[in-house]
């Protein structure tokens, strides 16, 4: 994802780290063992689906924990995994320490924050009847977001969301697209909020309705109506409340409650982290139902004058939960990540769903660790290990990274990122949230499957713009020690 302003081209690549130089030479060692062959693309070898090299075989993950050696070897444990949260909040500019902001903001701070967004669009953009926004149409937005009224030095306020909550590029629902026929990425939609996430409010819009918000891994505009305004203490405290359930599903839902509809039905997404009340009487009944067959947790609730309040709600003893952070594991990896197959492709989490590089963060996420938000901002992290392959220049160096690709490594190509799940037939095969895939026919056509959603493909014989996709790899990144 990118902002609308900012151009196509991504950003240089940082110096690789040590590891990069170790992983490199390795791989170059390995060369005289022959380079990996992708699976056959003849029309006769390919399933009814299109989709090159999948069998019904690679869309169930115990196929491949099954091809793993001691898969359930951790290879992350808590204290390294506490350790590089901290680096990459150290630092990583892409990740925003919110607890630690002064009490008073510099307003010039604020204004950058809001030039870096929400600048004005330079490239043609059309609404959802495929007519081109106008200039004045362009200007509105831009006065939308009350620039001009950014105090000297504003007061650094906090809240929570209460709800998943749409993140934007300005403060307004209506939906934009690159082109007037598409109607189908919106391209003001710049990531969400889950339930409970801490935010740092520090601007509002022009009509009253939204605030431009700093999360931990993202600022953009959000309806005041999904945050629920409280003091620090009180937020932050929250963040760390111990016990706790961790959603270990793609999503769970609390129980239906007519009592309180604001913990009714709620979505809480893989990764998401709720406190559990412990001491909560176990005859004592919650929002109208017994408690016996669900956890109880907290939930923060925004009260009718918008300040944050807490309220007990229910999810039910079958929901997918688990008591702590699951251990990182490659069978663990692999169960998460398949969780989400067949999940529509949702641009910046769009469609009550995620993108490539939102699903490869909540799927880590189940396990505490943090990623940054965007693939522009993964691929070059300086706090996590990372070979960069910029100075990869050979196809036979890059086919030999390819070989030593591991179980959760994930790869990047320019505005794309998936993870890998294992190798079969002498080729990495990788899980990522895709709009779809190009491959060459036996007969040298090439053939293009839309897919949209999470999908298993093997990626040595992927193509872009007719050259193998191996040559647009940019970083690897491996979350080991």
């Amino acid at each position: 994802m990118r902002n609308l302003a900012r151009s196509a081209v991504k950003a240089p690549l940082a110096g690789a780290p040590p590891l990069a130089a170790a992983l490199y030479g390795f791989a170059l060692l390995s060369l005289v063992a022959g380079c990996a062959s992708p699976p056959p693309a003849g029309d006769d070898v390919l399933p009814p689906h299109g989709v090159i090299g999948v069998s019904d075989a690679h869309l169930d993950p115990q196929y491949w924990i099954g091809r793993e050696i001691d898969a359930r070897r951790v290879v992350l444990d808590d204290q390294a995994i506490a350790a590089q949260n901290s680096r990459l909040v150290e630092l990583d500019p892409s990740v925003h320490d919110v607890e630690q902001l002064p009490a008073e903001l510099d307003g010039g701070q604020v204004r950058q924050w809001l030039s870096d967004l929400s600048a004005r669009p330079t490239i043609a953009l059309y609404d959802e009847n495929g007519g081109e926004l106008q200039a004045a149409e362009l200007d509105a937005l831009v006065a939308s977001t009350a620039a001009d009224a950014i105090a000297q030095q504003p007061a650094t306020r906090f809240g929570l969301a209460v709800r998943r909550a749409d993140l934007r590029t300005f403060p307004t629902r209506q939906r934009i697209f690159y082109t007037s026929e598409s109607a189908d990425i919106d391209r003001f939609q710049e990531s969400a909020l889950f339930p409970g996430t801490p935010v740092a409010i520090v601007h509002e819009s022009r009509d009253g309705e939204w605030w431009f918000v700093v999360s931990p891994m993202y600022m953009a505009w959000v309806e005041k109506r999904h945050i629920a305004e409280g003091d620090a203490r009180a937020v932050f405290e929250y963040t760390r409340k111990s016990p706790y359930v961790v959603v270990t599903g793609a999503t769970v839902a609390t129980v239906y409650t007519r009592e309180m509809p604001a913990v009714s039905a709620l979505q809480l997404d893989m990764g998401v982290r709720v406190p559990v009340v412990a001491d909560w009487p176990a005859d004592r009944q919650v929002n109208g139902q017994h408690p016996y067959a669900a956890h109880v947790i907290e939930l923060p609730v925004r009260a009718a004058d918008g300040t944050l309040r807490f309220s007990p709600a229910l999810l039910p003893r079958t929901a997918d939960v688990a008591r702590e952070y699951l251990p990182l594991n490659r069978a663990n990896l692999l169960r998460q990540s398949f969780k989400f197959l067949g999940e529509r492709y949702g641009w910046g989490h769009s469609y009550n769903a995620r993108d490539c590089s939102g699903f490869v963060s909540e799927v880590y996420r189940s396990f505490g660790v943090r990623l940054p938000r965007n693939t522009r901002d993964q691929g070059v992290s300086p706090a996590l290990n990372r070979v960069a392959l910029r100075d990869v220049e050979s196809h036979e160096a890059r086919q030999a990274l390819l070989r030593d690709l591991e179980v959760g490594d994930l790869v990047y190509i320019p505005g794309h990122v998936m993870m890998v799940i294992g190798h079969d037939n002498g080729t990495p095969y990788v899980i990522h949230d895709t709009t779809g895939i190009s491959y060459r026919r036996a007969d040298g056509a090439t053939t293009r499957v839309r897919l949209n959603g999470v999908s298993v493909t093997p990626l040595a014989p992927l193509l872009i713009d007719g050259a193998p996709m191996v040559e647009s790899i940019t970083n690897i990144l491996r979350i080991r020690s």
